[in-house]
């Protein structure tokens, strides 16, 4: 028997990730300047995959099998190509570019999730989007935008994709009982073997050259930025919907521009502090907005008019 979680935790836990996340940007693109994109990629996922096995172990948690364990390999695949197209993204261009650029999974995702439940969500909810992104515009061009490069393609990429991700977790997941952590740890094993074999030949030297700090940069990569952010990720989304979690952690850019600051030294102006307000008011406005659609009555001619939301599922 599973009890109900409320939404509070649900909601400070997918902005726990939002806060890891926007702290991965700075880690990623020393990483990378340190061992190279595919060698930080896969160790990044070969520590991940380790620590979660470790853990699954001692809880002696439940492998998916069948279509269980088809699914999470499926969402491993497309979690690789997430991570895979931000780290080569945020090597190829600036952080200001990337912040803004991934901010986009915040419109993909309602666009998905209202196509595959075939009940687009109520015209203010996008308004509170465009508000979002426009807040990360001016958040992240406080120095200036550069022209667009390939690296801004790839972040841009990596938005679709993660929306793409986000969507299927949900949906794909939401009436299965397989344990979170299991189907997390098949995920990242996949990220694991796909990147690995990216690198290829370079990984074992990539591995031997890493400095105390690209040690310290990678674990935070590999077990806060993926064991927790994914668990809770998928934890959250199977209690919640796929929209809210992404507005919720699409204030990643805030807490990048955090992490800047407290620790790159960078210094904010008016407009930079203007677009984090109103990144943070539209959030609030949308998860509201959000909530008061799935909560809302369904006609009782047409049950299946909005996504049926899994408010607990087995552990």
């Amino acid at each position: 028997m599973t009890r109900r979680v409320p939404e509070i935790v649900v909601d400070l836990l997918l902005i726990a990730v939002a806060v890891v996340w926007g702290a991965s940007f700075l880690a990623a693109k020393e990483l990378t300047g340190e061992v190279g994109v595919a060698p930080a990629v896969a160790l990044r996922f070969i520590i991940a995959a380790a620590a979660l096995g470790i853990v699954c172990f001692i809880r002696r948690e439940r492998m998916p099998r069948g279509r269980g364990l088809a699914i999470a390999a499926l969402l491993g695949c497309s979690q690789a190509a997430v991570i895979g197209l931000e780290t080569a993204g945020v090597h190829l261009t600036t952080a200001t570019n990337a912040g803004l650029l991934i901010s986009l999974a915040l419109v993909f995702t309602p666009v998905l999730e209202s196509i595959a439940a075939r009940s687009w969500l109520p015209r203010s909810y996008f308004v509170a989007a465009v508000a979002a992104v426009v807040g990360v515009a001016l958040l992240v061009s406080d120095g200036g935008l550069r022209t667009p490069t390939v690296g801004d393609a790839l972040v841009i990429a990596a938005a679709v994709v993660r929306a793409v991700h986000v969507t299927a977790s949900a949906r794909l997941t939401r009436e299965r009982h397989d344990s979170t952590l299991a189907v997390v740890l098949v995920q990242l094993v996949v990220c694991a073997v796909t990147s690995s074999a990216v690198a290829g030949a370079d990984l074992p030297a990539a591995a031997a050259r890493l400095t105390a700090s690209g040690w310290a940069n990678l674990l935070f990569l590999g077990l806060l930025c993926s064991v927790f952010a994914f668990v809770v990720q998928l934890w959250a989304v199977r209690r919640t919907s796929a929209t809210r979690a992404s507005i919720l952690m699409g204030t990643e850019p805030v807490w990048a521009l955090a992490v800047g600051v407290a620790i790159g030294g960078e210094a904010v102006g008016l407009p930079g502090l203007a677009g984090a307000a109103l990144i943070i008011g539209a959030s609030y406005a949308g998860q509201a907005i959000e909530r008061r659609h799935r909560r809302g009555p369904a006609p009782a001619s047409a049950p299946s008019a909005r996504p049926a939301i899994a408010e607990t599922a087995p552990r």
